[in-house]
């Protein structure tokens, strides 16, 4: 059998983007269980209350729903269970001392399969204020409107 290669997006949080500032991005490779992966590969995960934290050394993903194997029998997982990230020590450090710092926190972006292994986008991430959400959809709205108006000064001018 061939061995996968590319990279096969499973689940994005689009909201993340929406509530958080994003200072820096991470890879990280999952530690999951057999029904898991088979689960993840029929597509089927929620990233929406999911985050991250580093406890005693280890990263950890939390609340991060990724559904029951229809196919499985007792060997299934719990859904929403913690589970452990691989990264090397010196990103985990960074990552302490910047959620330490105060004002960060740890965020997936999204969960895909990178040449068959299964690997998450983490984000370190600062909360939006109800005003900057706001301001950040106003400018979109603004760039929006003025693409719209050059397309339509461009098929008049022809």
């Amino acid at each position: 059998m061939p061995k996968e290669q590319g990279q096969k997006v499973v689940a994005t949080n689009r909201k993340a983007r929406h509530d958080y500032t994003i200072e820096d991005t991470f890879e990280a490779g999952l530690v999951l269980m057999g029904t898991e992966v088979k689960s993840l590969r029929a597509g089927r995960a929620s990233l929406v209350d999911g985050y991250a934290f580093i406890e005693n050394g280890e990263a950890w993903l939390d609340a991060v729903h990724i559904p029951e194997y229809t196919e499985g029998t007792w060997t299934n997982h719990s859904p929403r269970r913690k589970r452990k990230l691989l990264m090397h020590k010196q990103e985990i450090l960074k990552l302490t001392s910047k959620v330490k710092e105060g004002g960060f926190t740890l965020i997936p972006l999204s969960i895909y399969f990178a040449d068959g292994r299964a690997k998450v986008e983490l984000a370190l991430a600062k909360g939006k204020k109800e005003y900057d959400k706001r301001q950040a959809l106003r400018e979109k709205q603004d760039t929006r409107e003025a693409a719209r108006a050059m397309r339509t000064k461009n098929r008049l001018g022809e």
